[in-house]
């Protein structure tokens, strides 16, 4: 649906820009946002790479188990009914923690992790369970102490105070956690 949705924006946009006479302007800009997205990413792929491997050494080293287990104490009330040393904690908790950084691309590959092997818990495979939902929603919440790709991009665009949106941050992501965990809460008890 949304690549229907993308490719009618494009076609029409194409068209009006013939009916108005403007091809070049669109042409400039797609080249001069291909530019921009290229620069984007030779820029911000240093930083994914940094802590995609940070997080590998810490995941085959253990520490991520070791700090599955430091965060246990807040994952296990939220996660009930998976078994006390289930992976699924680790992977939880390596997501949490790669958000916890603002590093929403490293954290994805531990949040599909962390989504299968709770899936091989769900007792019914054509439901999403209510660890499922609630993981979901607290990943999608993305508590964030140190918003690190957005910090990267403020540089990136020679912004005079790039980590004046740390604090910000961190509230506005606390708020949208706490807020989905009650909501998520709240509909379960329904």
């Amino acid at each position: 649906m949304v690549s229907k949705l993308w490719g009618y924006f494009i076609v029409i946009g194409c068209l009006f820009s013939l009916f108005n006479g403007k091809v070049a302007d669109v042409n400039e800009e797609i080249i001069k946002s291909a530019k921009t997205s290229f620069d984007l990413i030779c820029q911000i792929f240093p930083i994914l790479t940094l802590w995609l491997g940070i997080t590998k050494i810490a995941e085959v080293s253990g520490l991520m188990n070791k700090l599955a287990s430091k965060l246990s104490f807040v994952l296990k009330p939220l996660f009930k009914d998976i078994p006390k040393n289930h992976i699924s904690l680790s992977y939880m908790a390596s997501n949490i923690i790669a958000n916890l950084f603002g590093l929403g691309s490293a954290a994805t590959p531990f949040g599909l992790k962390a989504m299968e092997s709770l899936q091989e818990l769900n007792p019914n495979k054509m439901e999403a369970s209510r660890s499922m939902i609630m993981f979901t929603t607290i990943n999608t919440s993305g508590l964030t102490v140190v918003p690190a790709t957005v910090i990267a991009l403020r540089v990136m665009y020679e912004s005079k105070s790039p980590t004046i949106i740390v604090f910000a941050s961190i509230i506005a992501t606390l708020m949208a956690t706490i807020s989905g965990i009650i909501l998520n809460k709240i509909i379960v008890r329904r």
